[in-house]
């Protein structure tokens, strides 16, 4: 497995376990934007597994969803 792939991996792996947390909160992007104070192109990417998400967007994500950052990492 190359470098390169892994690391699509993980962004991919994150942007789905953010839509499916976001899909049980029963939030749309916009409302999670909102809540995270971010820009809903910046979710709808971070779902898609198209950006790397600092830390401390992580942490705004995770707080918008009412989970622990941890809860968002992928094995």
């Amino acid at each position: 497995m190359t470098k390169e792939f892994k690391k699509q991996s993980i962004k991919k792996t994150f942007g789905l376990t953010v839509r499916m947390l976001r899909y049980q909160a029963e939030l749309s992007q916009e409302q999670l934007a909102e809540l995270a104070h971010l820009h809903p192109t910046y979710i709808s990417s971070v779902e898609r597994g198209h950006r790397s998400v600092g830390l401390e967007k992580i942490v705004y994500i995770a707080r918008a969803l009412g989970v622990s950052p941890k809860d968002l990492m992928p094995d």
